[in-house]
């Protein structure tokens, strides 16, 4: 249980109220102290990143009540962790962040809760031998997002011959949604995996060398959006069709995914919805309050396929 010094009850009977030291005594719209959050983004390497920095910014705004310290981490865990030692030492209210990998994090972790201060993981979560690490965690259900595209997989072409772009290595998505798409389709058809890193260079780069490797390949699943708008460049520069010679499912639903399903070019995309920076700030109130907060907040998301309308993507909020 987290015990953030600046946070004081009031008296017995009475609600607790938070004092806070601010930055410099800056006051939100209310004339109130504001919160002061160190979030760590894991890097922009995708739509989806870009989409779910811009939610996190937007609602963690002195307006709303925030002081907000962003650092983006470039997708190097090095980074993070300095970013984290820095906001213990900037005596932050809460610390949130987006981890680029599961592991490592075991002193960094450590040394946030020996300084008292609340934790809030976001979108991707950790191993730790750590006990109690975080207050909460919020994001989307990657192993479900995974069993989702290998159900569609499995209901609709059984007899696929599978690639795979897997995301960064070690990451939570990677991890999970392979886990949950491999068992709905059943390894054997699976006849090959590269890393694209989650960005379009690499997965066009993977995809290309995949298309050499294996000739019979001729369906792609992609572990996002941009891996698998890289895999279309290849496949064109190929002489193939992208959504016809080899299909093409992919996880996220930015708006150039979904614009590629209405092209044809995509077949499926299970959502992952980055939008949720109302969510944490919601949850980042509550804390700083002393409310009781879920330990697990899931994201929900939904799934498209090339029935959708140019209408319905150019209305999209990402």
């Amino acid at each position: 249980m987290f015990m953030k010094k600046k946070i004081i009850a009031a008296g017995l009977g009475l609600a607790l109220a938070v004092a806070l030291t601010g930055c410099g005594g800056d006051k939100g719209d209310t004339g109130t102290d504001l919160i002061k959050v160190g979030f760590s983004q894991l890097g922009a390497e995708s739509g989806w990143r870009t989409a779910n920095t811009e939610s996190v910014q937007a609602s963690l705004s002195k307006e709303n009540g925030f002081d907000l310290t962003f650092v983006d981490a470039q997708q190097k865990q090095e980074n993070q962790i300095k970013a984290l030692r820095d906001f213990i030492q900037q005596d932050v209210d809460v610390i949130a962040f987006s981890p680029v990998v599961e592991t490592g994090w075991d002193e960094v972790l450590q040394e946030i809760k020996d300084a008292g201060i609340p934790l809030v993981l976001v979108d991707r979560n950790v191993n730790t031998s750590v006990v109690d690490p975080y207050v909460t965690w919020i994001g989307a259900d990657f192993k479900l997002e995974g069993t989702m595209a290998g159900q569609w997989v499995a209901a609709n072409y059984p007899d696929a011959k599978i690639f795979e772009l897997q995301g960064t290595m070690g990451s939570a998505p990677q991890l999970d949604r392979e886990a949950g798409f491999d068992a709905e389709v059943g390894v054997e058809n699976i006849i090959g995996r590269a890393t694209g890193n989650f960005t379009r260079a690499e997965g066009k780069a993977a995809t290309e060398a995949a298309l050499q490797a294996y000739p019979e390949m001729n369906l792609i699943f992609a572990h996002n959006d941009d891996m698998g708008l890289g895999a279309v460049e290849a496949i064109k520069a190929a002489g193939k069709v992208p959504g016809v010679d080899i299909i093409i499912v992919t996880v996220d639903g930015v708006r150039a995914g979904m614009q590629a399903l209405v092209d044809g070019e995509f077949n499926y995309i299970v959502e992952c919805n980055p939008v949720f920076g109302d969510q944490i700030a919601g949850l980042i109130k509550d804390i700083m309050a002393g409310k009781s907060v879920p330990k697990t907040t899931i994201v929900v998301d939904a799934a498209f396929d090339q029935t959708i309308t140019q209408a319905f993507v150019d209305a999209r909020a990402y």
